[in-house]
């Protein structure tokens, strides 16, 4: 089976578990006012961070660099606003988690490591060519 299909499939029954469990224990008035505030805040904050990565962007520009860190930025803080829109709490934690800046500089370099290791891979296939005339070809 696909990873994103099971993804699908177990977050929203690991999101309705969790509102469940945690409904029971504190109320539900108070399991939805924090979803509805975690959201909000959460909004706010990525507006906020999403703003300061723009200006980073911009500097990063000014001085003719490419802004790499601030795209990946951009796009995390994006998903991370999405996130946290959608009612739950494993998504607002995922959202929380790639929103503030430290956790996020924390996955990025964990990614990176990965990918680096891939790289260091050679996977080269060395040959000789050579060129045939098509009057050769015939």
């Amino acid at each position: 089976m696909n990873s994103i299909l099971i993804l699908i499939l177990l977050i929203p029954m690991i999101e309705i578990y969790l509102l469940i469990k945690i409904g029971s224990q504190i109320g539900a008035l108070i399991t939805v006012l924090m979803i509805i505030i975690t959201a909000i805040v959460g909004v706010y904050y990525a507006k906020y961070e999403g703003l300061n990565t723009l200006t980073s962007g911009f500097i990063q520009i000014s001085k003719n660099e490419t802004p790499t860190y601030e795209m990946l930025s951009g796009a995390a803080i994006a998903f991370a606003a999405l996130l946290l829109i959608i009612p739950g709490f494993l998504t607002d934690f995922v959202g929380f988690v790639l929103i503030f800046p430290p956790t996020r500089k924390i996955i990025f370099s964990g990614i990176a490591k990965k990918f680096n290791r891939k790289k260091e891979k050679n996977n080269f296939i060395d040959g000789e060519f050579e060129d045939i005339d098509e009057k050769n070809d015939k």
